[in-house]
C-alpha cells in the first residue's frame, strides 16, 4: 500500500503486489498517512516524505527493530541531509515552548551509531506500530503540514509506548524541499501546529511556562535575525521581509483561538488514554529537550 500524496499521479505503480492510492491534490501529511492506514490491514504504517530516499533496507531494518521491541510504537530513522554526509535527524527533541527539532540535525552520523530510545520519530522516514495506533489514534489531519509527527509522538508517550532510534535504517532528505526551507507558508503552518500541540498535549504546568518559553524564542530570533543565522535569517534571504513574520505569528494564534474548543476537547481525550503521570512525562520531555535558544539558531 503506497499513498502518492504529491498530484503527479503514481498509479502505474500498481500491481499485484503494490496498491497505490493517488491523491488529485496534497491532502496534507497527516491524512495521506491516515488513507494507508484505513485501507491496509498491515500491523505497521511506513511513513516516508516524497523529498526523501531510502536506503535499500530501510524498511527491513525498521520492522526488525519494531519485531524486537513489543513495547515500541514508533521507529525513527538515520535520516541523513541528502548530499552532505550529515544528518537531519536521529528522532526528535522537543522545546519548552513546544517546537520541535531533529536531534542531532547537522552532527555527523557516527555520533550516533548505536540503538537507542528516542523521544519520537520524524514523519519524513518512520515505522508506527498498527497496535499503538489504534489505542492512540491517528494523525491529527487539521495539521495538515508540519508538528503532527511531534503531536502523534507525545501522544503515544503520554500512553507510556517507546520509541526506538533505529541507525541501520538510512534515507536521505532533501530538507523541506517540499514547502521550502523559510517560507511564508512553513512559517505560519510551524507557529500554528505549536500552539495546537501545546493545548492539546502539554501537561498543565508545561503549559503555564510555554508562553514565557515562547517569549525567549521570540527574542533570539530577533537576535539571530540580526546576526545573520537562523530560521529568520533564510526568510530575509528567500526574499520575505522581516515585518512579516508578526503578521503570521499573529495568524497563527487566531487560528489556534477559532479552534480551541476542539483542541480542548481533544486533549480530555487523550487524557484517557495515558499511563504516565504528569511528572513522569515532564520528566521524559526534559530529558529529550533542546533549548528555545538552539531552536531560534537553527
Amino acid at each position: 500500500m503506497v499513498v502518492d500524496n504529491s498530484g503527479i499521479g503514481l498509479a502505474k505503480a500498481s500491481g499485484s503486489r503494490v496498491r497505490v492510492i493517488a491523491n488529485a491534490h496534497n491532502a496534507g501529511f497527516g491524512a495521506a498517512v491516515n488513507q494507508a492506514y484505513r485501507a491496509s490491514n498491515a500491523p505497521y504504517l511506513a511513513t516516508l516524505n516524497d523529498d526523501a530516499a531510502a536506503h535499500p533496507r530501510w524498511l527491513e531494518a525498521l520492522v526488525s527493530a519494531a519485531e524486537s521491541h513489543d513495547r515500541a510504537g514508533m521507529f525513527a530513522s538515520q535520516v541523513l541531509l541528502a548530499g552532505t554526509g550529515k544528518l537531519d535527524s536521529a528522532g526528535m527533541l522537543l522545546a519548552a515552548d513546544g517546537s520541535s527539532k531533529q536531534r542531532g540535525h547537522a552532527e555527523s552520523p557516527e555520533s550516533f551509531a548505536n540503538r537507542a530510545d528516542a523521544l519520537l520519530p520524524s514523519g519524513s522516514a518512520a515505522l508506527y506500530r498498527r497496535r499503538m495506533l489504534e489505542e492512540i489514534g491517528l494523525f491529527d489531519e487539521s495539521f495538515f503540514l508540519y508538528c503532527e509527527d511531534t503531536d502523534l509522538g507525545l501522544r503515544a508517550r503520554w500512553a507510556a509506548w517507546e520509541c526506538v532510534y533505529v541507525p541501520d535504517a538510512v534515507v536521505e532528505h532533501r530538507y523541506s524541499h517540499s514547502a521550502g526551507r523559510a517560507s511564508p507558508l512553513k512559517a505560519y503552518y510551524v507557529e500554528r501546529n505549536r500552539l495546537y500541540l501545546t493545548i492539546k498535549v502539554f501537561s498543565w504546568p508545561m503549559l503555564a511556562r510555554a508562553p514565557f518559553a515562547t517569549m525567549a524564542r521570540y527574542f533570539w530570533h530577533v537576535v539571530s535575525i540580526l546576526g545573520g543565522r537562523g530560521k529568520g535569517a533564510e526568510f530575509r534571504e528567500a526574499g520575505h521581509p522581516a515585518a512579516l513574520l508578526p503578521f503570521l505569528v499573529l495568524r497563527a494564534y487566531a487560528a489556534a483561538l477559532l479552534r480551541l474548543p476542539n483542541l480542548l476537547a481533544e486533549r480530555r481525550r487523550i487524557r484517557g488514554t495515558r499511563r504516565l503521570t504528569p511528572l513522569e512525562f515532564q520528566a521524559l520531555v526534559a530529558k529529550n529537550s533542546i533549548p528555545v535558544r538552539q531552536v531560534a539558531a537553527l
